[in-house]
């Protein structure tokens, strides 16, 4: 499983759930931050072994992937020449970006009811605070695409949801306007792009932050990618006889559904079998292929 390592030129300065992030050692480039995607894979809070096989060179070419085709501001620096100033040894699995000063926000747009989403609506008939018609079911497309953003907590706690006026209170009103504006835009023309090659992108969450020599709003992070969003294939969910067949997304959902019926959530999680690795790595590999073409 890839993990933080020694980069010669780069200091390690931050881990996450997945990526590894490090600073350049170059007093004329300090403002550039290389974004290394691990194979790590987590659920419920709780990293778990081994990890996936190749995901996080899936990721990071599917991250490039997106940035190449959406008509917004993005922190990577090496767009047009993917190994331009990258180790070898992570080439793969790196993107050199600029450092941004990130939001506090997680800017995340649903455009079908599903998740944490559905069970609100079943309560409350609203999702995150917006009201929705009355008589949906799980796995229906909404009306139009909502912005339901969430508060950024610190690793190893849940973000929180919050309404846009919490959200007004955190970053101001123009940024907040802005970045909502941002995210429906890039969500609608992602999801066109997508449904051309039989997918749906059910919903996912995007995160930016202020270029520091401009001033701009700037996509950062990942984007689209299997782990921040839920991709569904659009024949399984037309056609499908279940809520499970319609919904089978590209991503971890095969390890969750295993680690929730094997383990109770006391002490440390049980080693993933065989057989559940491969098959979530190769629900990785499709999806990257059916969008790329790779």
């Amino acid at each position: 499983m890839s993990t933080a390592t020694d980069i010669p030129g780069w200091t390690h300065e931050y881990s996450g759930k997945v990526r590894d992030l490090y600073r350049s050692d170059d007093p004329e480039r300090s403002d550039e931050v290389l974004v290394v995607a691990s194979d790590r894979v987590s659920a419920f809070d709780h990293a778990l072994e081994p990890g996936i096989p190749g995901k996080g060179a899936l990721l990071t070419g599917l991250s490039r992937w997106w940035f190449t085709r959406l008509d917004v501001p993005n922190h990577l620096l090496d767009g047009a020449d993917p190994g331009a100033g990258l180790p070898e040894a992570v080439a793969s699995r790196a993107m050199r970006v600029t450092r941004l000063e990130m939001f506090p926000i997680e800017c995340v747009v649903r455009g079908y009811l599903t998740g944490s989403g559905w069970a609100e609506y079943v309560e409350t008939g609203t999702v995150c605070g917006v009201a929705l018609p009355a008589g949906l079911s799980n796995g229906d497309r909404l009306p139009e695409p909502i912005f339901t953003p969430a508060s950024k907590a610190p690793l190893g706690q849940h973000d929180e949801n919050i309404d846009f006026d919490r959200m007004v209170e955190l970053v101001g009103a123009e940024d907040a306007e802005a970045l909502r504006g941002l995210s429906l835009g890039i969500y609608t023309a992602a999801a066109a792009i997508a449904e051309g090659r039989g997918l749906l992108i059910a919903d996912t969450k995007f995160e930016f932050g202020r270029h520091g020599s401009t001033g701009e709003v700037t996509l950062g992070d990942e984007v689209l990618t299997s782990d921040s969003s839920r991709y569904w294939d659009a024949a399984a969910h037309r056609d499908g006889a279940t809520s499970a067949a319609r919904m089978a997304s590209f991503d971890k959902q095969i390890v969750r559904d295993w680690v929730s019926a094997h383990w109770d959530g006391t002490g440390e999680p049980p080693v993933l079998p065989a057989a559940i690795v491969e098959r979530t790595a190769e629900r990785y590999r499709e999806l990257i292929g059916r969008l790329t073409g790779d």
